[in-house]
């Protein structure tokens, strides 16, 4: 037995059932674009580990971050304790989030003016997507006094009960797990909605009850569907009207993954809160949930994390955004301009393919039914592509930032030449 199919027992055998595997890779190691399995093949990585790798498998500065802090200390917990590379990364995203979205206080919730006075943009720091989800829903229910919440259909916006709750991506997610939290109200993730939460304000949800809309700059698990510029512009008015908190999940749009820092940035609209993780610190474990100071307002004790923020995940952050800002976003424009102009040329030779949408590298193609989508992955990892799913019909492609065009390239050939070609 060699070494793959024994650990695929043992994996049968010992680990939760609940994990998606679309395929039996047993990753041994990885290096930029691509890993290796544990019987020493190679697979060029289109998956970036769900777009978290962003600064490819072990960036050599994130590996030497990693390896210097964990020289000096590993953890002490951010919760009762203070040290550097937690404070340092706050003190950046506040730089990050202040240029993009300067924030300025008026007696008043949710009263933005040049004449009123400067904050800052605080971080709460946790240590996955989910939780960084769990944690806005508390800010904004502490910050608003108001219990009720909006979200949109095809969302993920992870499995804890809380974020569940918002979550509506795929029922066998939600199954068994009710009760979820009461009065989370979903919509389609369209401009027509719009017009049907404005009627639902006037027939059964009292609009100042609602402490907050959360919304996918681009729904990421649903389908990499890109919504209207005017959806956020006028989802964005709407909370303006009723002092509703905007809190985006920007957990796979943000870090780079769209050609911007954060998706929400190709909308033009200003968060109340900000929810980051997955490529945010190169792999490592680390959510953040991010707001001005003044919406961030509960007293010690409200909320907290043992290993929310470590040292070591903060480390790795602080390389992966200066990587981020001087290389790696400015690529995944130009990358993800080139994928999508390619996979064009692959829809119009193959007519299995439907539709071609994305932003940066975060981009996916629509084909004519379920079946083939799995098949297509699955054929691709066989001939060393890797690839994964999105809504009912659409394969993702999130390879990490570092992508080169010759790269996009073979994989191009492989979809072209092995697999489309087989049905």
């Amino acid at each position: 037995m060699d070494k793959k199919k024994e650990l695929l027992k043992k994996d049968k055998k010992y680990v939760s059932p609940s994990y998606t595997r679309p395929y039996p890779l047993v990753v041994n190691s990885g290096n930029n674009m691509y890993v290796y399995d544990v019987n020493g093949k190679e697979y060029l990585d289109f998956t970036a580990g769900i777009a978290t790798c962003s600064t490819g498998h072990c960036h050599k500065s994130v590996v030497q971050a990693i390896k210097d802090q964990s020289e000096k200390l590993i953890h002490m917990s951010g919760t009762d304790f203070y040290y550097e590379s937690q404070i340092l990364l706050a003190e950046k995203l506040n730089e990050i989030l202040s240029k993009r979205w300067p924030v300025y206080k008026w007696p008043g919730k949710l009263k933005h003016s040049r004449l009123g006075s400067k904050t800052v943009w605080k971080s709460y720091f946790c240590n996955s997507g989910a939780e960084a989800i769990e944690a806005a829903i508390k800010l904004a229910r502490y910050h608003t006094e108001r219990p009720l919440m909006i979200a949109f259909q095809g969302a993920f916006h992870g499995r804890t009960m809380g974020a569940l709750s918002l979550t509506a991506s795929k029922t066998v997610q939600k199954s068994k797990f009710s009760p979820l939290l009461p009065q989370v109200f979903h919509f389609p993730y369209k401009l027509e909605s719009i017009y049907e939460i404005e009627s639902a304000f006037k027939s059964y949800i009292p609009p100042r009850e609602v402490a907050a809309i959360f919304v996918e700059p681009i729904q990421g698990e649903g389908g990499y569907v890109v919504p209207t510029y005017e959806f956020h512009q006028r989802l964005y008015e709407l909370t303006r009207k009723y002092g509703i908190l905007y809190v985006v999940d920007e957990i796979q749009t943000g870090m780079g993954r769209t050609g911007k820092m954060f998706g929400i940035e190709h909308f033009g609209v200003k968060p109340d809160i900000v929810c980051m993780a997955k490529g945010i610190a190169s792999g490592m474990p680390l959510g953040v949930m991010s707001a001005p100071s003044y919406i961030m307002n509960w007293k010690p004790g409200s909320h907290a994390s043992t290993f929310g923020g470590n040292p070591i995940s903060c480390a790795a952050a602080i390389a992966t955004i200066d990587l981020l800002e001087n290389e790696l976003i400015e690529n995944s424009k130009k990358m993800g301009e080139y994928l999508r102009d390619k996979l064009k040329g692959l829809a119009g030779e193959f007519s299995s393919i439907r539709r071609v949408r994305g932003k940066g590298l975060m981009v996916a193609i629509t084909v004519h039914s379920i079946e083939l989508r799995d098949k297509i992955i699955q054929k691709a990892y066989e001939n060393g592509i890797l690839l994964l799913g999105c809504g009912e019909d659409s394969i993702r492609f999130c390879p990490p930032l570092t992508v080169k065009s010759w790269q996009i390239d073979t994989m191009i050939s492989v979809l072209r030449d092995i697999v489309f070609r087989s049905w």
